[in-house]
């Protein structure tokens, strides 16, 4: 089969306009390559990630999202909601699918695989390469109040809704 297709757009670029928000990893480097331990083959490992949440926040998302995939829709590798106010980084790992590197309250939704936590990056094969684009959304509320299974897509909406700030951080894997 053929996967040639467009290259999507930058999926935050077109939401509104939001004040940036730091983003940087001990792992990753913008730009740059995914490396191989934080891919399905490399064993899903979630990346570290840090941030400065600006005065105000009450609450962080994290979620890693490939616009690349073949898929009107992208494929949201990691969603994590609920992070408290004060958590400025996640470590390596955080993303495992019992939660235990998370602060309490934080809450995972399911990824596009099906999973709950991080599942690593997989091109398939034949596709050219694909962006994995890791964003931190400080809040203006608490909680998002999402009930017991939301979609990674609903709880992007939701954000939006209350972000104060957003910032990405952006690799590439090839298949």
């Amino acid at each position: 089969m053929d996967l040639s297709r467009p290259i999507a757009p930058e999926p935050y670029g077109l939401l509104p306009r939001l004040p940036a928000l730091a983003v940087r990893s001990d792992d990753l480097v913008d730009g740059e390559a995914m490396p191989h331990r934080h891919t399905a083959a490399g064993g899903s490992t979630s990346p570290h990630l840090a941030w400065e949440a600006p005065e105000g926040t009450r609450s962080v998302v994290v979620s890693c999202f490939d616009p690349d995939a073949p898929s009107p829709a992208g494929y949201w590798h990691w969603t994590v909601w609920d992070l408290p106010a004060g958590t400025t980084s996640l470590p390596a790992g955080a993303g495992s699918p019992d939660g235990a590197g998370l602060p309490a309250g934080a809450r995972q939704a399911r990824n596009d695989g099906g999973g709950v936590g991080y599942t690593g990056a997989a091109p398939p094969r034949g596709d050219h390469e694909h962006r994995y684009v890791f964003a931190v959304h400080a809040l203006d509320v608490e909680t998002l109040d999402l009930g017991p299974d939301p979609t990674p897509t609903s709880v992007a909406i939701s954000a939006l809704f209350h972000a104060l700030a957003r910032g990405t951080l952006t690799v590439t894997c090839r298949p």
